[in-house]
C-alpha cells in the first residue's frame, strides 16, 4: 500500500519534464499553481499528467488527436456509479494483480490512465514490538517518480448541470509487490512508469497497457529511514525528507 508521497516540484517543471501540452491547472486552483506538499495523504488534491481530446462547446471529433495535459485530482478513486464520493478515501490503490478485473477500475484501465508525479513516497518497516519506523523512498537519480495512476470522472446528481463542482475528478495508484531492499520496510510498492512508455501508458487509444507496468529494478529507487513526524499529516515541511542520524537508525544494508 501505498498511502502517503511527496510531491514539492514547481508546476513549471512538471510542465517541461512530461512534455505537457496543455496547462489545465489554472482553471481548477486558485493561483493557478498546487503548493508544494511534503506529506500527501489520501483525498488531497493533487496532480495529475492524462491525455484526453480537447472537447469544444461539449463535443469531439473521433479523429481528434489526445492532448497530454496536466490537471488536478483528488486522490482517492470514486468510480462513475458511486451514489457518493465518500468511496474515494478507500480506494486510493488499486493492485496491479486485480487491477484488470476489479469493476472499480477495469473500465479506466483501458482507457483512464494517468501518471501521477512524485519526489518519492513513505513506508513503514515494522520494528520490535508495535513501533514502525518511516522510510523516505526516491529514485536514485534524483528524478521524478511517475508513478502508475488510473482517473475517473463522477457526476454529482445533487448539483445543477452549470456547477464548475458538478463533476469530481478521481485517481488511485497502482501498486506492485515490493522486493529486495524495499521489500524489507514494506510487502507493496507503488508501479513506475518508465519514461519511454509514458506515451503508450497515457494514450486513451491504447485498451490493453498491461505489458507496459514492469516493476522498477533493484537499483532504481533509494530509500533511508526519516522522523516519525510524517505520522501526522499536520507536519508538511521539507524537515519530513532530512536523514535521520545516529547509531541506531534502522538501516537496509
Amino acid at each position: 500500500m501505498c498511502g502517503r508521497y511527496a510531491s514539492a516540484r514547481k508546476k513549471q517543471e512538471l510542465l517541461e519534464e512530461f512534455q505537457v501540452e496543455l496547462d489545465g491547472v489554472p482553471d481548477q486552483v486558485p493561483g493557478g499553481e498546487l503548493r508544494p506538499d511534503y506529506n500527501v495523504a489520501p483525498t488531497k488534491n493533487v496532480y495529475a499528467v492524462m491525455c484526453r481530446v480537447p472537447k469544444d462547446d461539449g463535443g469531439e471529433s473521433p479523429g481528434d488527436e489526445p492532448v497530454r495535459q496536466l490537471r488536478v485530482v483528488r486522490w482517492g478513486l470514486v468510480p462513475s456509479w458511486a451514489k457518493d464520493p465518500s468511496v474515494g478515501s478507500r480506494m486510493i490503490n488499486a493492485r496491479v494483480e486485480t487491477v484488470a478485473e476489479k469493476p472499480s477500475y477495469r473500465r479506466a484501465l483501458k482507457s483512464r490512465r494517468c501518471l501521477i508525479p512524485a519526489d518519492g513516497y513513505y513506508e513503514w518497516m515494522p520494528l520490535e514490538g508495535k513501533k514502525k519506523q518511516p522510510f523516505f523512498i526516491h529514485p536514485a537519480d534524483g528524478g521524478v517518480l511517475a508513478m502508475a495512476g488510473l482517473y475517473e470522472f463522477w457526476k454529482d446528481p445533487t448539483r445543477p448541470d452549470d456547477d464548475p463542482l458538478k463533476w469530481l475528478c478521481t485517481c488511485t495508484l497502482i501498486t506492485t509487490t515490493a522486493t529486495d531492499k524495499l521489500g524489507r520496510i514494506h510487502d507493496r510498492m507503488p508501479m513506475m512508469v518508465e519514461r519511454d512508455r509514458w506515451t503508450e501508458w497515457l494514450d486513451p487509444r491504447v485498451t490493453d497497457p498491461t505489458g507496459l507496468l514492469v516493476p522498477a529494478g533493484p537499483d532504481r529507487l533509494e530509500a533511508y529511514a526519516v522522523s516519525d513526524a510524517v505520522n501526522s499529516v499536520r507536519h508538511n515541511g521539507p524537515e519530513l525528507l532530512e536523514p535521520l542520524e545516529g547509531d541506531d537508525v534502522p538501516r537496509l544494508f
